[in-house]
Protein backbone atom coordinates (compact mmCIF):
# COMPACT_ATOMS: atom_id res chain seq x y z
CA UNK A 1 0.00 0.00 0.00
CA UNK A 2 0.96 3.60 -0.63
CA UNK A 3 0.04 4.75 3.27
CA UNK A 4 0.02 2.95 6.39
CA UNK A 5 -4.19 3.06 6.50
CA UNK A 6 -4.23 0.90 3.49
CA UNK A 7 -6.44 3.47 1.62
CA UNK A 8 -4.50 3.99 -1.23
CA UNK A 9 -4.09 1.22 -3.90
CA UNK A 10 -1.29 -1.51 -3.80
CA UNK A 11 1.95 -0.15 -6.00
CA UNK A 12 4.49 -1.57 -7.44
CA UNK A 13 7.81 0.00 -5.77
CA UNK A 14 10.41 -0.94 -3.98
CA UNK A 15 9.48 -0.50 -0.29
CA UNK A 16 9.91 -1.95 3.38
CA UNK A 17 5.84 -2.02 3.86
CA UNK A 18 3.78 0.15 4.69
CA UNK A 19 4.23 -0.21 7.84
CA UNK A 20 7.34 0.49 8.25
CA UNK A 21 7.66 4.12 10.17
CA UNK A 22 11.38 5.43 8.79
CA UNK A 23 13.34 7.37 12.45
CA UNK A 24 13.41 11.05 12.11
CA UNK A 25 15.35 12.46 10.39
CA UNK A 26 16.01 16.77 9.04
CA UNK A 27 14.22 16.02 5.93
CA UNK A 28 10.68 14.73 6.70
CA UNK A 29 9.61 14.96 3.43
CA UNK A 30 11.61 11.69 2.52
CA UNK A 31 10.39 9.83 5.39
CA UNK A 32 8.63 7.55 3.61
CA UNK A 33 8.56 3.74 2.96
CA UNK A 34 9.29 3.19 -0.36
CA UNK A 35 10.29 5.11 -3.07
CA UNK A 36 8.03 6.46 -5.76
CA UNK A 37 6.74 3.99 -8.62
CA UNK A 38 8.18 6.01 -11.28
CA UNK A 39 11.67 5.95 -9.51
CA UNK A 40 11.05 2.12 -9.17
CA UNK A 41 10.84 1.57 -12.46
CA UNK A 42 13.71 3.34 -13.87
CA UNK A 43 15.63 1.92 -11.36
CA UNK A 44 15.14 -1.82 -11.41
CA UNK A 45 15.75 -0.61 -15.72
CA UNK A 46 19.24 0.96 -15.20
CA UNK A 47 18.18 3.49 -16.34
CA UNK A 48 18.67 6.00 -13.17
CA UNK A 49 20.76 5.08 -9.93
CA UNK A 50 20.25 6.21 -6.31
CA UNK A 51 23.07 7.39 -4.30
CA UNK A 52 22.97 8.04 -0.18
CA UNK A 53 24.56 11.16 1.82
CA UNK A 54 24.21 11.76 5.16
CA UNK A 55 22.56 14.39 6.59
CA UNK A 56 24.96 16.55 8.16
CA UNK A 57 26.98 16.62 4.83
CA UNK A 58 23.18 17.46 2.80
CA UNK A 59 22.66 20.08 5.09
CA UNK A 60 26.42 21.51 4.84
CA UNK A 61 25.70 21.58 1.09
CA UNK A 62 22.63 23.47 1.39
CA UNK A 63 24.10 25.72 3.62
CA UNK A 64 26.98 26.13 0.52
CA UNK A 65 24.51 26.56 -2.13
CA UNK A 66 22.81 29.60 0.18
CA UNK A 67 26.09 31.49 0.54
CA UNK A 68 26.53 31.17 -3.04
CA UNK A 69 23.11 31.67 -4.76
CA UNK A 70 21.16 33.91 -2.21
CA UNK A 71 18.37 30.88 -1.72
CA UNK A 72 18.12 28.46 1.45
CA UNK A 73 17.33 24.88 -0.35
CA UNK A 74 14.52 23.12 1.54
CA UNK A 75 16.62 20.02 3.36
CA UNK A 76 15.19 17.82 1.25
CA UNK A 77 16.18 19.56 -2.21
CA UNK A 78 19.74 19.56 -0.28
CA UNK A 79 19.78 16.11 -1.25
CA UNK A 80 20.26 17.08 -4.86
CA UNK A 81 22.27 19.64 -4.30
CA UNK A 82 25.09 17.67 -2.30
CA UNK A 83 24.84 15.34 -5.45
CA UNK A 84 25.28 17.57 -7.65
CA UNK A 85 28.42 19.22 -6.02
CA UNK A 86 29.78 15.49 -5.81
CA UNK A 87 29.87 15.04 -9.55
CA UNK A 88 30.52 18.51 -10.09
CA UNK A 89 33.63 18.15 -8.29
CA UNK A 90 34.37 14.52 -9.84
CA UNK A 91 34.27 15.91 -13.23
CA UNK A 92 36.83 18.94 -12.50
CA UNK A 93 38.99 16.05 -11.00
CA UNK A 94 39.00 13.98 -14.35
CA UNK A 95 38.88 17.06 -16.29
CA UNK A 96 35.83 16.86 -17.64
CA UNK A 97 32.94 19.10 -19.09
CA UNK A 98 29.73 17.90 -17.85
CA UNK A 99 26.02 19.51 -18.07
CA UNK A 100 24.89 18.72 -14.21
CA UNK A 101 20.65 19.31 -13.71
CA UNK A 102 19.57 18.89 -10.37
CA UNK A 103 15.68 19.94 -8.66
CA UNK A 104 15.15 22.40 -6.54
CA UNK A 105 12.05 21.47 -5.23
CA UNK A 106 11.65 24.60 -2.81
CA UNK A 107 13.11 26.82 -0.16
CA UNK A 108 13.98 25.87 3.35
CA UNK A 109 12.14 28.81 5.46
CA UNK A 110 9.70 26.13 6.87
CA UNK A 111 13.03 23.95 7.64
CA UNK A 112 14.83 26.64 9.57
CA UNK A 113 15.42 23.97 12.70
CA UNK A 114 17.41 21.64 10.37
CA UNK A 115 19.84 23.85 9.68
CA UNK A 116 19.91 25.67 12.94
CA UNK A 117 20.56 22.03 14.56
CA UNK A 118 23.50 21.80 12.27
CA UNK A 119 24.71 25.18 12.97
CA UNK A 120 24.81 24.73 16.38
CA UNK A 121 26.09 21.03 16.43
CA UNK A 122 22.94 19.20 17.51
CA UNK A 123 22.85 17.56 13.74
CA UNK A 124 24.17 13.91 14.08
CA UNK A 125 24.20 11.05 10.78
CA UNK A 126 21.84 8.33 11.05
CA UNK A 127 22.06 4.81 9.17
CA UNK A 128 18.99 2.29 9.75
CA UNK A 129 20.40 -1.04 10.99
CA UNK A 130 20.36 -3.88 8.87
CA UNK A 131 18.55 -5.70 11.36
CA UNK A 132 15.47 -3.15 11.27
CA UNK A 133 15.73 -3.02 6.90
CA UNK A 134 15.36 -7.13 6.98
CA UNK A 135 12.61 -7.06 9.95
CA UNK A 136 10.64 -4.77 7.63
CA UNK A 137 11.64 -6.74 4.50
CA UNK A 138 10.28 -10.52 6.15
CA UNK A 139 7.13 -8.52 7.85
CA UNK A 140 4.42 -11.39 8.05
CA UNK A 141 1.85 -8.71 6.44
CA UNK A 142 4.56 -7.60 3.36
CA UNK A 143 2.30 -8.44 -0.01
CA UNK A 144 3.92 -11.15 -1.99
CA UNK A 145 3.55 -9.53 -5.48
CA UNK A 146 3.15 -11.61 -8.73
CA UNK A 147 5.97 -9.67 -10.95
CA UNK A 148 3.85 -11.19 -14.27
CA UNK A 149 0.68 -9.21 -13.56
CA UNK A 150 3.08 -6.06 -15.17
Amino acid sequence: YGDSAKKAPILKMYTLGHNFIPSPIHAGGLRYHGMAPIISILSEKNIMSSVMHHQTEVIASGLMFARTEGILPAPEAAHAIKEAIDQALLAKENNEKKNIVFCLSGHGFFDLLAYKEYMIGNLVDYEMPNEEIQKALTAPDMPNVDETQF
